[in-house]
């Protein structure tokens, strides 16, 4: 499944890991997290000027062709202003702009708004989310984002095309095999109908995969209020390691194909809001399509399963 190549680098170790299905890379080098950069500061803008809080987002957002926006308990769902897909919505996940614990519910019923707005489309859609404005965030109040395109993104077209290869050669589904070779590896983390694992080759810093049991947009319906579970204990998870910034994606097929892919829901967390406007991103991950990893997904699967 995975290559993993680790050198001494003089003053700790560095790992080379590279995921065989997809040829995707990463570095991993555990003595930067040393730095001590990751202190958080609260940088939100207040919620008074804000146009996703309750007495603006009715005057303030896009409505959609029928004139309306769909409203499922909390959250409420609109097309984006400024979008960069052929189906680019919104949903505001809470009434509150500042919410220190998100519930079940109020996650479940934001995806549920997602997937209504998505399905109307029909090309290859994923469900995301910039958490705090260090993960891309440009308004606090956290909500979640969602694009339909007829063409996949450049990482769904790595998966789709790797999980086509590896049926056609296996005659198996490449989830299913990942799933039974991570039970033993040291990164599964929990789950039993949506199983979460520590990612092997990590494209941020702790990412952690939910593998789902479904191909397409229309099927996670009965599944939301299981990944917001999911969902849910990895953002506690992460705070409690000191992480509050994150970015969240969840990926599936177009309806109408079966390229032996299966949906997943990927999480990473972000440097945290910080008054020197330092970043996590920098040349490997932008230029280099390397991200430099400072978490052995190992030693945080352990730490999970210790909590």
């Amino acid at each position: 499944m995975f290559d993993i190549e680790q050198i001494d680098a003089g003053r700790g170790i560095v790992q080379y890991r590279r995921e065989h299905l997809t040829g995707l890379r990463c570095r991993i080098s555990p003595e930067r997290i040393k730095r001590g950069i990751g202190q958080y500061y609260s940088l939100a803008p207040p919620s008074g000027e804000c146009p996703f809080c309750p007495d603006r987002v009715r005057e303030e957002t896009p409505v959609f062709e029928d004139g309306t926006r769909i409203e499922i308990g909390e959250s409420i769902t609109f097309p984006n202003l400024y979008p960069f897909a052929e189906c680019h919505t919104v949903t505001v996940i809470s009434r509150d702009h500042d919410v220190e614990r998100f519930s079940v519910r109020q996650l479940s019923d934001a995806l549920l708004g997602q997937i209504e707005s998505l399905k109307r489309h029909g090309g290859y859609a994923s469900i995301n989310w910039n958490y705090l404005p260090s993960a891309g965030a440009s308004i606090a109040h956290p909500h979640l984002q969602g694009i339909s395109d007829r063409s996949p993104s450049t990482l769904a077209e790595c998966y789709l095309a790797g999980s086509y290869r590896y049926r056609a050669r296996r005659g198996t589904i490449y989830q299913d095999d990942l799933l039974a070779h991570e039970m033993d590896a040291g990164r599964y983390l929990f789950g039993d109908e949506i199983p979460w694992i520590a990612s092997a080759v990590p494209l941020g810093e702790r990412e952690v995969r939910g593998l789902l049991p479904i191909r397409i947009l229309e099927e996670a319906e009965s599944y939301t209020d299981c990944i917001a579970e999911g969902m849910r204990e990895i953002i506690e998870i992460f705070r409690d390691t000191g992480s509050m910034a994150f970015n969240a994606s969840i990926f599936f097929e177009k309806p109408g194909c079966d390229s032996g892919f299966r949906a997943f829901c990927s999480l990473i967390a972000r440097i945290n809001p910080n008054p020197w406007s330092t970043s996590d991103s920098a040349f490997m991950e932008r230029l280099q399509l390397e991200p430099v990893i400072l978490t052995l997904p190992e030693a945080f699967a352990a730490y999970c399963r210790r909590r």
